[in-house]
């Protein structure tokens, strides 16, 4: 297998090779900066199959014991064919048959029948599989809430502003080698499903009741933007939204936890944490974890009425909102 580094392509082997006719295979190494060994080697393999042999070989074993047989391997195809079934479920299947196959071991091979994307089952390319899209259909109609944890700032700046060198950044190092902690702060948000606005807290823990307390200010916040009614809550599995206050503190709104280990299903909230990362978290250089704070709020103005949003046709969230903002200062309308 040919890397970058390789000093012999096949062409590179018929020249040594014709080359290593008339002259000794030692001196046409040292010319083309490989040893003797690896001269010979392609010397003999031209002698004994022609230019087939300057060809790369594959390193796959002449025998494997272990090797899954053809004729598993014939009703894992079957199987997939036939039935559609995911790597997990036949392995199950092979289980109850008597075959013993861990799921890896299937997954690789339906990659190598070509059958690991359910659009290579049918020669039409139907999934038979439809994907469900999460819209909501009014303000309000769904609210996706998250939590994003970020390291707290040292007073005077962390490595960021004086370098990973620094005598700051080694004071904050021994530290925590001493036991002591930086911390961290959690940033609440709560995103709108319709109109994409979005309202954030910095807050000490993800805990529960924190999470009520952020509910209740943010079902405020969105109240004074037109939003007066939620209809649901989407979250993620974290500790704070499967505690029971947090379901009767919910005031008649649908709960809906997303499928574990399935971020995309709150998507929206996800996307404006990579967004407030992106543009303000680490768009420059912070001297405290206080002023990265107060800064939020201004962050979060420019967010709801001057970012253009891509979802909004371009325009600011608050621009989808049916009702007016009551609560913007004059220099933001």
């Amino acid at each position: 297998m040919l890397h970058r580094n390789a000093p012999l392509s096949p062409e590179g082997r018929l020249r040594l090779v014709q080359r290593c006719q008339h002259r000794p295979i030692a001196h046409v190494a040292a010319e083309m900066g490989i040893s003797r060994a690896c001269a010979s080697k392609w010397v003999n393999r031209y002698r004994r199959h022609g230019e087939l042999g300057l060809l790369d070989r594959s390193s796959t074993p002449r025998r494997q014991p272990t090797a899954t047989s053809s004729a598993v391997v014939a009703r894992i195809e079957a199987l997939r064919h036939a039935e559609k079934w995911s790597a997990s479920r036949i392995a199950f299947e092979l289980q109850a048959e008597g075959i013993t196959l861990s799921r890896r071991t299937v997954s690789r091979h339906l990659h190598a029948l070509g059958l690991n994307r359910r659009r290579f089952i049918d020669p039409s390319g139907d999934t038979n599989r439809e994907p469900r899209r999460i819209i909501a259909r009014s303000p309000g109609h769904m609210v996706h809430i998250d939590v994003k944890k970020v390291g707290r700032i040292p007073d005077g700046g962390g490595w960021r502003v004086h370098g990973r060198g620094s005598h700051q950044a080694k004071t904050v190092e021994r530290r925590k080698n001493k036991g002591a902690r930086g911390g961290y702060v959690y940033l609440h948000s709560a995103v709108d499903g319709f109109s994409r606005l979005a309202y954030t807290e910095v807050l000490p823990d993800e805990k529960a009741a924190t999470a009520i307390a952020f509910l209740h200010r943010a079902r405020a916040w969105f109240a004074a933007h037109g939003i007066a009614h939620i209809e649901g809550i989407v979250t993620d599995n974290g500790a704070c939204y499967r505690a029971g206050t947090f379901a009767r503190a919910l005031l008649g709104a649908r709960h809906q936890r997303i499928t574990p280990y399935t971020p995309r299903h709150n998507g929206k909230v996800e996307r404006y944490n990579r967004i407030i990362a992106e543009e303000f978290l680490y768009a420059r250089s912070w001297v405290s974890e206080d002023q990265r704070s107060d800064a939020l709020s201004v962050w979060n103005i420019h967010y709801n009425y001057h970012r253009p949003h891509g979802a909004a046709g371009g325009q600011p969230p608050a621009l989808r909102l049916r009702a007016g903002v009551t609560n913007v200062l004059a220099s933001y309308t």
